[in-house]
């Protein structure tokens, strides 16, 4: 009996276990074997063994690359979580047209990111652009975005606030599961808004920060196609990044082996960065019935 409700289950899974065998673990695999090749995709791989991975110390633009990326993770992440949880917040209370706002929210995370990164790069435009113009009615400084490298970056990041609409959708749904009495018990008690948000909700709605900050940082150290469109790497690769640097060993220098070499060490940063939080997580994020 058990052995064919086991194979039962295996066979209601079986096309999950497949498509992940096929398109996750078997090009994982390949990119490892890759990463210790020399292969142009016009020959044959060549193994040359662990000098792919030495050449990434002696690489400068694999410095850049990585500095970039790091250092658009950790303004983007901190960024993204608080402009999300006060979004959140905010559409929780009622309001006339809150469905509205909710969708207003939601809805330039539907448009695709080719479109958006190009209606940003028109709008950041240094004399026709719409955001120069309005910093320039207020009496603002109007920078020229795409021509220095602190402002590039600032422009990138400013331009992923758009696309915050999945992480607030979750927050919303979170928030409603906060237990209303442990609120009203703290206003009773003399706390203010700003103590029970940080005492009640942040603490209840913690595992779901850390699934949205998780979330996030996968994104953000796979960012390619905002600065590729945006800005092309530029101004002198102070927005090139590091799957950019994936792509362009790949398909502009045609060198797959050292690109697979590459994309192996992204997967493993990311990986020990997610086993990283995920460790922190177990300290500062409450689950019901239990603190971890």
């Amino acid at each position: 009996m058990k052995i064919g409700r086991t194979a039962t289950g295996l066979l209601w899974v079986s096309p999950w276990i497949l498509g992940f065998a096929c398109f996750t673990l078997l090009p994982l695999v390949l990119g490892v074997w890759y990463s210790m090749t020399d292969w142009t995709l016009l020959e044959s791989p060549v193994p040359v063994g662990a000098e792919n991975y030495h050449r990434l110390l002696g690489d400068d633009v694999v410095g850049i690359a990585l500095r970039n990326t790091l250092l658009y993770i950790v303004i983007t992440i901190p960024l993204l979580t608080i402009a999300s949880i006060a979004l959140a917040i905010l559409l929780s209370r009622p309001a006339r047209f809150q469905s509205l706002w909710r969708v207003a929210v939601f809805a330039p995370s539907v448009l695709p990111l080719v479109a958006m990164a190009t209606i940003f790069k028109l709008m950041y435009d240094g004399e026709l652009g719409v955001v120069n113009r309005g910093l320039g009615a207020v009496g603002a400084p109007t920078p020229e975005w795409f021509t220095s490298e602190t402002w590039a970056m600032v422009a990138i990041i400013l331009m992923n606030l758009w696309v915050v609409g999945p992480a607030v959708v979750i927050y919303l749904a979170s928030l409603r599961d906060v237990p209303r009495d442990l609120n009203e018990a703290a206003s009773i008690d003399g706390v203010d808004w700003w103590g029970r948000l940080v005492h009640v909700t942040l603490p209840m709605i913690s595992p779901v920060i850390l699934f949205n900050v998780i979330i996030g940082l996968i994104n953000a150290a796979q960012v390619f196609v905002v600065p590729y469109i945006m800005t092309g790497g530029g101004p002198n690769r102070g927005t090139y990044f590091w799957s950019m640097y994936v792509y362009d060993a790949a398909f502009r220098y045609g060198d797959m082996g050292y690109a697979s070499t590459l994309g192996i060490v992204q997967f493993a940063a990311i990986l020990l960065l997610t086993a990283g939080l995920l460790l922190v997580g177990r300290r500062f994020v409450f689950y019901r019935g239990a603190a971890s």
